[in-house]
């Protein structure tokens, strides 16, 4: 069994402030990455840009990154990085922006480079990446993944380079400006992060610890989230579920909703963790190893799988999309190996498609 996240963690109320020095320590001139608004809102940028000059660090702001962050965005912050002679990295915000900060990271280090060597396996250096996230989902603030969107192929896709952030400082009342929308999406991503870990060809009870736990917070908030009731302590244990979730597919990665949902995303534009969502309680019924499903379902609260796929359908409620989507989509995970390498059963087209709810 292997173990390995050399990301540091704080988890608390105030966090940026009271571990400022901390993040300020990586360099002498920072880029914060970050979409155009919500760290606006929610306060983390300024909590960033209060600590980093109480600490006399410099700093510019990329505040350019879309949803599904393209390669061309992370190539044009890496040209203005490598005007201003940044030397370390602050994403801020959520998937999106910690995804592209750590690309980012990579191309600064290797300005002659170009966008190509993202998914190319030569050994490159990178600069530090510091991850202040305010959704609840992704996990990247814990793990080495960077999802981008490539246009050239109609598709998201991982890079192929592993980068760690170095700091990964958690605040859970950043959330509290998120939408009811925003929250659902994000809260079902770090569950099917959970989900897809522990059934998983690459598990084992090292990381399985990560999911266990995990499944078992998210059990402690479904009920608010599904009713729109969240309390205070919600918030926290949304955020630290998102964080153990990340902590899981660090170690095995995820499996076929994740892959599936890349094609809705992109062509439909279904954010991340709804597309991923969709697929999931078809997952769960359909694994091939019902020990593994019935402690899932277990720690989750759910009788059964008809009971969990009744909640995720209130949850989510109905999305529809043309089965010609959805076989293109079938279709990219069964041409790909690399993407079907984490399901351990044959699968045909058809049983893809049966997935979705």
């Amino acid at each position: 069994m292997l173990y390995f996240i050399p990301t540091k963690v704080y988890c608390e109320k105030d966090c940026v402030r009271k571990h400022g020095k901390e993040l300020s320590s990586y360099g002498e001139k920072a880029m914060i990455v970050t979409g155009a608004s919500s760290s606006k809102v929610n306060g983390s940028l300024r909590d960033v840009q209060t600590v980093l000059t109480k600490e006399n660090i410099s700093y510019i702001v990329f505040d350019e990154i879309e949803e599904n962050p393209s390669i061309e965005t992370v190539m044009k912050a890496r040209d203005i990085g490598v005007k201003e002679e940044v030397d370390f990295i602050i994403g801020v915000g959520g998937g999106s922006p910690m995804d592209a900060a750590k690309a980012i990271a990579l191309m600064v280090k290797n300005p002659t480079e170009t966008g190509k060597i993202l998914y190319e396996t030569k050994p490159l250096s990178y600069l530090p990446v510091v991850c202040v996230p305010t959704t609840c989902g992704t996990g990247s603030e814990v793990t080495p993944y960077a999802i981008l969107t490539v246009h050239e192929h109609r598709m998201k896709k991982g890079m192929t380079h592993r980068i760690f952030p170095e700091l990964a400082l958690l605040d859970w009342t950043y959330l509290r400006c998120m939408s009811r929308e925003g929250l659902i999406s994000t809260a079902v991503d770090a569950l099917a992060h959970l989900i897809e870990s522990y059934l998983n060809v690459n598990a084992n009870q090292w990381n399985r610890t990560f999911s266990r736990e995990g499944l078992a917070v998210w059990a402690q908030f479904k009920e608010g989230l599904k009713n729109a009731q969240l309390l205070e302590e919600d918030y926290e244990k949304m955020l630290r579920a998102s964080t153990l979730a990340g902590m899981a597919i660090a170690h095995t990665g995820t499996s076929l909703p994740h892959g599936l949902s890349y094609t809705l995303t992109y062509e439909l534009g279904i954010p991340h963790g709804r597309a991923a969502g969709l697929y999931l309680a078809g997952f769960v019924a359909r694994y091939q190893n019902k020990e593994d499903t019935d402690a899932v379902l277990d720690l989750l609260g759910f009788e059964d799988s008809i009971k969990f796929q009744e909640y995720m359908r209130v949850l989510l409620g109905h999305t529809e999309v043309d089965e010609w989507i959805l076989r293109m989509g079938a279709q990219n995970i069964l041409a790909d190996a690399r993407k079907m390498k984490n399901y351990p059963f044959a699968i045909t087209e058809q049983e893809m498609l049966d997935m979705f709810q």
